[in-house]
């Protein structure tokens, strides 16, 4: 990939370093509350612009977004937002624990060259329209990239690393925190430095953990300007703001996200579903109420792959593993086979299929959380007859599928945390 430094916007509050009011998690995990929440603890939070209409991905009305282009000049000409007087590279450390440890994650905020995806930049995922088309508003009118793309590459030999560790030895540009999860930033000037970092990375692909919506829109954005003849190829706008993590990074988590399912009948038990799904090992669960916070630490006594079925009322737990590996060859015969491997392929393909026999709507209604507890308290209620807890995705699978230009399912990774926005913006003119 093609990196290069960037004249960042940064927030610089008059009363120090702390940007805590200032930035938000990403637009689309937010509700109407969670906005008015930031927005009550300080009016000038980054989410008034990077979520100008409520619901996310949804396309507003023009005006919203110009609203949204003029907050950002308004901080600009008060010096609430200051843009570096040269090029710089950003060091951007999260700070946060996790099962009774605590982590820290070293990211390098750079523009990368926008690629057709799967040229220097490895997706994973598929992209919606709608989602894309809000980001492309707020792009046209802002001028400026928000928050960034959340990416990872191949560092072996640490050297980058070991340049961005150097720079964050010493004081912070600015820290704040952000649900709980301590956020620096510290600026990297030095040409040699930079140089080196660009250098190193000419020959790596950079992959897309977390913002396929955003990359899809700021190189479509790009592409618009260049088919129109209004910019070339150097333009500040064909350079997208990662976040970059090195793939090695011990703070680079990710996580599980467990399904629900709403819409089975009365009629659908585990039972009928065991006896459906022959080419599965089912053992039931005979310990206490276990603690579905973790979900990797419960899991994974019982092996790769395994899972843990809920059904209705949480009355039993099953811990389900495929034992014929085969069927998924014939259920999925065009898919490549590290796509056949995964635990959410599995899951989508095999078992929901069974319990669709269960669900008279045309497909099932399928709802997604991070939060093993919430899952199986979704079935306590009686709300859920179906609840399914998975192990993370390995980042080596994640890799594997990417290389093979296949893409994951729906909700196949939660990289943790989140990115914050607002902790550099990135011109695009």
């Amino acid at each position: 990939m093609e990196i290069r430094a960037f004249r960042g916007w940064r927030f610089t509050p008059s009363d120090g370093g702390d940007i805590s009011g200032f930035i938000a998690p990403p637009y689309d995990v937010l509700t109407a509350d969670d906005k008015q929440a930031l927005l009550d603890n300080c009016e000038r939070n980054i989410v008034s612009v990077d979520l100008p209409y409520v619901p996310p991905k949804r396309v507003g009305p023009d005006e919203v977004y110009a609203e949204a282009a003029q907050k950002i000049k308004e901080w600009q000409d008060s010096g609430l937002l200051v843009q570096d007087d040269e090029p710089c590279l950003y060091v951007y450390e999260q700070t946060y624990s996790r099962a009774g440890k605590t982590f820290k994650r070293l990211a390098m905020l750079c523009g990368v060259r926008e690629t057709e995806l799967g040229v220097d930049v490895i997706p994973h995922e598929h992209t919606f329209a709608g989602p894309k088309a809000d980001r492309l508003k707020l792009t046209k009118h802002a001028n400026l990239q928000l928050s960034p793309i959340f990416g990872f590459y191949n560092d072996p030999n640490c050297q980058i690393t070991e340049i961005l560790q150097a720079a964050a030895a010493s004081e912070p540009a600015a820290s704040g925190t952000l649900d709980s999860v301590g956020q620096k930033l510290w600026i990297i000037r030095d040409p040699e430095s930079i140089s080196k970092i660009v250098e190193l990375l000419d020959t790596e692909p950079a992959y897309i953990a977390d913002g396929h919506h955003r990359y899809s829109t700021a190189a479509r954005y790009a592409k618009t300007l260049r088919d129109s003849g209004r910019i070339d190829e150097d333009h500040e706008a064909n350079f997208v703001m990662f976040a970059l993590v090195a793939r090695d990074d011990p703070g680079l988590l990710v996580l599980p996200t467990h399904r629900v399912v709403t819409n089975l009948s009365e009629e659908f038990s585990l039972d009928s579903l065991r006896d459906a799904l022959g080419m599965f090992e089912w053992r039931r669960y005979e310990g206490d109420t276990p603690d579905l916070s973790d979900a990797d630490a419960f899991l994974a006594p019982h092996g790769d792959g395994a899972m843990a079925i809920i059904g209705p009322g949480a009355e039993e737990i099953w811990i389900v593993r495929l034992e014929d590996r085969s069927a998924m060859n014939a259920a999925a015969p065009d898919e490549c086979s590290a796509w056949r491997d995964l635990d959410v392929a599995i899951l989508h393909t095999l078992i929901f299929k069974g319990a669709s026999a269960w669900c008279s709507a045309d497909e099932l209604a399928v709802e997604y959380t991070p939060d093993g507890g919430k899952a199986r308290g979704e079935c306590v209620s009686g709300r859920a007859s179906l609840a399914v807890i998975m192990q993370g995705t390995p980042l080596q699978a994640v890799i594997d599928v990417a290389d093979a230009g296949a893409s994951m399912p729906h909700k196949s990774t939660y990289f943790y945390p989140k990115l914050a926005t607002g902790i550099v913006l990135k011109p695009l003119q």
